[in-house]
């Protein structure tokens, strides 16, 4: 487990956290593609209906070594924003991420996934191509791999369309990055009609990577520079990439069959673990 929490970093509240994880100019999939992997090659489309660009995956070396990375992509210019959907993946992108994944696993590759989303497309076409059959297949072919599956919570991690990514054998986040079932504002609106309460829904949440890591839910908590992430990124780069490193050399040593078992045991064991804990 990562710690290194400054003194400043403790005294920030759920909805600060939740400020820094949806800065605009945070660190995406793009930047740790560039500063941590060399020689990636880019793969798009689905082989079915189209490229969803709010999707970025490829092969790349890691340490010298092949590796998948997919990811989630926000961008950072207007256009970007509109063209990957502000990150939000349709049917096309998860099923990119599934003949990645795909591949991945025939030729024995790691996967290291990236999340950064605030939930799948709610689009009427993305509904009408399938969105709920394309999550719920990644959520299954992720379960089953035989290699290696390393996520990193980055900034944003929403509902189903953040978890299609997240199924791995070790679970890591950044230090103010969040991971919950939907956003502040959605939670807010549901439970009190009042989205302006987002705030107040971040205390109750529990969508910080303490908590999460408090609960079982992640493996570790990668510390970022004071101010946030986008502040000094080339520090984080060096944690992130000391993280991964460790993970993968670890992961590398079990049998295809015990990845996929420790895989199965640790998300199934998830719930139980944190309800023992309330009730205690």
């Amino acid at each position: 487990m990562e710690r290194g929490r400054t003194p400043v970093a403790n005294k920030l509240t759920p909805a600060q956290r939740v400020a820094l994880a949806r800065h605009p100019e945070r660190p995406g999939t793009a930047d740790f593609i560039a500063a941590l992997f060399t020689e990636f090659f880019e793969q798009r489309g689905d082989r079915l209906c189209a490229d969803d660009g709010s999707i970025l995956g490829g092969v790349a070396l890691f340490h010298g070594k092949p590796v998948t990375v997919i990811g989630h992509r926000k961008g950072r210019t207007l256009e970007e924003h509109m063209a990957y959907h502000f990150g939000m993946p349709s049917p096309e992108g998860y099923r990119k991420a599934q003949r990645l994944m795909l591949q991945a696993e025939k030729f024995r590759r790691p996967i290291i996934t990236f999340i950064d989303t605030p939930g799948a497309y709610p689009g009427l076409e993305a509904e009408a191509h399938g969105q709920g059959e394309a999550i719920a297949r990644t959520l299954a072919l992720l379960s089953g791999l035989t290699v290696p599956v390393v996520a990193v919570v980055t900034g944003e991690g929403g509902s189903g369309g953040a978890l299609a990514l997240g199924v791995g054998n070790k679970v890591l986040m950044l230090e103010n990055a969040v991971y919950s079932v939907l956003s502040p504002e959605g939670f807010a609106a549901i439970l009190w009609k009042d989205a302006s309460r987002s705030d107040e829904a971040c205390d109750v949440m529990k969508l910080t990577a303490a908590d999460l890591l408090e609960l079982g839910v992640i493996d570790g908590v990668i510390p970022e520079p004071d101010g946030g992430a986008h502040t000094n990124p080339h520090v984080l780069y060096q944690a992130l990439d000391y993280a991964l490193a460790r993970e993968l050399n670890a992961l590398s040593k079990l049998s295809p069959s015990a990845l996929a078992a420790g895989r199965y045991k640790k998300f199934r064991l998830m719930g139980a673990k944190a309800l023992r804990k309330e009730r205690a």
